[in-house]
């Protein structure tokens, strides 16, 4: 079958996640997506990898157990629009499908990696620890991050963090998102508004504690989040559950402030209305807890919001 299985692998993570195995000289990789009608598929044009299997292809060998030898799964794929309101889809497809999966690499003593979400920490009124005993005290916003935090809740019913892997990714930014639509970060947004109009909306302030654009999030750029992700798919003695972030919130007025930096003019920045649907499931801070992170024994240094933007902007004025 090959040394890597990367399901999600034309997605945003997905395909840094194999554009970095590439870097490293690694091309035995089987790449499993839904590629849709999007334009997602673009992401994977230049990416060297052994085959391409759709995910109910995958998912039919799965089960059959016909998929051969594999040294390590990263699993990544999901729906991860937390706008998604049919509950039995993301039942089956974030939640029994990784059940299956982790099942599957157990049985063959197979090296799983799977992506947990930031999402599972809801409003954030209890914190953002990766503590396990603290993952059955989390009460997610939305359907999304319920259905990630299933998985959780069961593998640790299972005893399993001691053979497996989760990771909780926070705001994760950088090449390869833009068919993500909606779900873009917000540096992709603001650059595309500035190259349009040259001034960024950001939402207004719903509470009284933080003033507009002074909400705050735990921005880290995709490619430390890449390096997190084969750090322990390539240490099966590391088990657990993981925040990937750097650790520290910075304000939207930060990050769009660095994309107007990045291309060397002025900020213009407009705040609007949040909308309704947003206003009762907005988490205004988040920032991740990584003493864990760096126990499992990872030292990488995180790049800054200023220059994983300055980064990323060039690639964004190459590639669009």
């Amino acid at each position: 079958m090959g040394k890597y299985i990367v399901t999600g692998g034309a997605g945003f993570i997905g395909s840094n996640v194999i554009a970095t195995l590439n870097a490293r000289g690694e091309d035995d990789i089987l790449v499993v997506d839904v590629l849709g009608s999007d334009e997602k598929w673009k992401n994977l044009v230049g990416l060297k990898f052994a085959d391409y299997w759709e995910a109910d292809n995958f998912r039919f060998h799965l089960g059959n157990d016909t998929l051969g030898a594999v040294d390590a799964v990263i699993h990544l794929g999901a729906c991860s629009a937390t706008t998604e309101r049919n509950a039995s889809y993301l039942a089956d497809n974030n939640y029994r499908f990784t059940r299956e999966l982790c099942e599957w690499c157990l049985h063959h003593n197979i090296r799983f990696v799977y992506a947990s979400s930031a999402a599972t920490y809801g409003d954030g009124t209890l914190g953002y620890s990766d503590d396990l005993d603290k993952v059955s005290d989390l009460t997610p916003l939305n359907m999304y991050g319920y259905s990630k935090h299933l998985f959780d809740l069961w593998a640790l019913r299972q005893n399993l963090f001691d053979r497996i892997v989760g990771l909780k990714y926070f705001n994760v930014y950088g090449p390869r998102e833009a068919h993500k639509d909606d779900m873009r970060s917000v540096v992709h947004k603001a650059w595309g508004q500035i190259k349009k109009d040259g001034v960024v909306k950001l939402f207004k302030s719903n509470h009284p504690e933080f003033k507009d654009g002074e909400q705050l999030r735990d921005f880290i750029y995709v490619k430390d989040a890449v390096d997190a992700t084969l750090f322990f798919a390539d240490n099966p003695g590391a088990g657990g559950l993981f925040n990937v972030g750097t650790g520290q919130a910075r304000t939207w007025l930060d990050l769009t402030k660095a994309v107007f930096a990045a291309l060397g003019r002025e900020p213009k920045i407009e705040f609007i209305e949040m909308p309704e649907t947003l206003r009762d499931k907005y988490q205004n801070r988040t920032q991740a807890e990584v003493a864990n992170l760096r126990g499992a024994g990872y030292r990488a240094n995180f790049t800054s919001l200023e220059d994983g933007i300055r980064d990323y902007v060039p690639w964004l004025e190459k590639h669009g």
